[in-house]
């Protein structure tokens, strides 16, 4: 029984369907049938119960793949690990991140990335959902959070800040803004996020923390439209540095408050690395952590 059929067989498990597992593997849903069908008449037990509604494993199924899984994630590791010592990283990346992050950060980068490592290519899922990194096959997360939490593995790629910008025209026509406590008389641009719709938190060079409230009549759920908004004279946001410092650094944004530390939740935040093993880290994943490390930490 060949691993690549063993590897059907687990993407029929995880996804629930053989178009789900088809699709995946790029072939043709039959294929798929066929090829689990063959796997059960080499075991001599059926391993799938199926209904024109729902496919669903049996007992001897649930079993089956409660065993082969950890062993086809062992081959996977050695044969990553043996490729390792090439000097050359090859395969495919599969990488995750917030669709804001990606689309300021990363994509910036891919034209560097593929001059680098021409040999690897790259799957780059964009999403504001936590992927769960080992059923979506992620080798290498980008998610911003204060911390790390006890189940993940990485490591801090960069600290971020945030600014409370508003755009040249905006200013040009309003009550000025020389203290956070000046916002209340002002629409801000708010973020959707539980903790950014009613408050902003100011800290002083001294350390001395305020809590300013604010008001906005217009919530955004992207971070890259509330910057665009803000881009267009809408009102003053709370941004990410990373999202927004060129765009002061050009003039088409005003950093309100460059004096003070300003936060929705916490001072201390980052965006961090992740991967899903400590076990072993492939050469292709340990060189796109170099990479991204080089041009974004700070």
């Amino acid at each position: 029984m060949d691993t690549k059929s063993l590897e059907i067989v687990l993407d029929v498990a995880r996804e629930g369907s053989f178009a789900a597992a088809a699709r995946r593997h790029a072939i043709d849903p039959s294929a798929v049938s066929r090829t689990v069908a063959a796997v059960e008449a080499a075991l001599g037990a059926r391993l799938f119960q199926r209904t024109t509604r729902r496919l669903s494993l049996t007992e001897a199924g649930a079993r089956y793949i409660q065993r082969i899984g950890p062993l086809m994630e062992e081959l996977d590791r050695a044969g990553e690990e043996a490729r390792s010592f090439g000097a050359t990283p090859t395969g495919s990346l599969r990488l995750t991140t917030s669709v804001a992050f990606g689309l300021e950060c990363v994509v910036p980068l891919l034209g560097a990335f593929r001059d680098a490592y021409p040999a690897l290519s790259l799957d780059l899922l964009l999403t504001d959902a936590n992927v769960d990194l080992v059923a979506e096959r992620v080798d290498l997360a980008i998610r911003l959070a204060p911390a790390l939490t006890a189940d993940l593995i990485g490591a801090r790629l960069m600290t971020t800040r945030y600014r409370v910008c508003a755009s040249p025209d905006y200013l040009a026509g309003q009550q000025p803004i020389r203290d956070p406590a000046d916002l209340a008389d002002h629409p801000c641009l708010v973020f959707t996020l539980p903790g950014f719709r009613s408050r902003w938190l100011f800290r002083d060079r001294s350390g001395a923390v305020a809590e300013n409230p604010v008001r906005g009549d217009i919530a955004i759920s992207n971070a890259t439209a509330l910057k665009a908004a803000c881009l267009a004279g809408l009102g003053p946001a709370l941004l990410a540095n990373w999202l927004v410092d060129r765009q002061i650094a050009a003039g088409r944004l005003v950093d309100l408050f460059p004096d003070h530390d300003v936060t929705a939740t916490t001072f201390d935040t980052a965006a961090w690395l992740l991967y899903p093993s400590r076990a072993f880290l492939p050469n292709k994943v340990r060189v796109a952590i170099d990479f991204l490390r080089v041009r974004l930490a700070n």
